[in-house]
């Protein structure tokens, strides 16, 4: 698959995926990124990526419109290590619970008069 990358140069990172494409003009502003981004239209290192504000390093890539954007960081920035990401785990299956168990008791709330007697008003609380 011949694929050919439009570099981009960073000069400091990381940068957020929904600030990206705006600095880049491939949206309007700054809703309509996080909008295209929530409903799945960018793509980060080849996944569709729906977190708005995903940080993104050199070396990522991006996904949009039909367009592949290499990040790079120019000569005179310092490069950033990245966070390490959590290994991805098993989703663990939910242990039933036995149904002999009380289920938990809510806390009860005192109903506040919604008129006062002696005035006929509403109390107001300020706090």
């Amino acid at each position: 698959m011949n694929e050919e990358y439009i570099e981009i140069q960073l000069e400091e990172e990381p940068i957020e995926l929904c600030k990206l494409l705006k600095v880049l003009n491939l949206v309007e502003g700054g809703g309509q990124a996080k909008n295209l981004i929530a409903e799945g239209y960018v793509g980060v290192n080849h996944e569709i990526c729906t977190i708005k504000r995903k940080k993104l390093y050199s070396g990522d890539i991006l996904e949009f419109d039909g367009e592949l954007f290499q990040l790079a960081l120019t000569e005179d920035a310092t490069p950033v290590e990245r966070p390490a990401e959590p290994p991805q785990s098993e989703p663990s299956q939910a242990v039933p619970q036995p149904a002999s168990q009380p289920a938990k008791n809510k806390r009860k709330r005192t109903k506040k008069p919604k008129v006062d007697e002696k005035t006929g008003r509403r109390p107001i609380s300020f706090g």
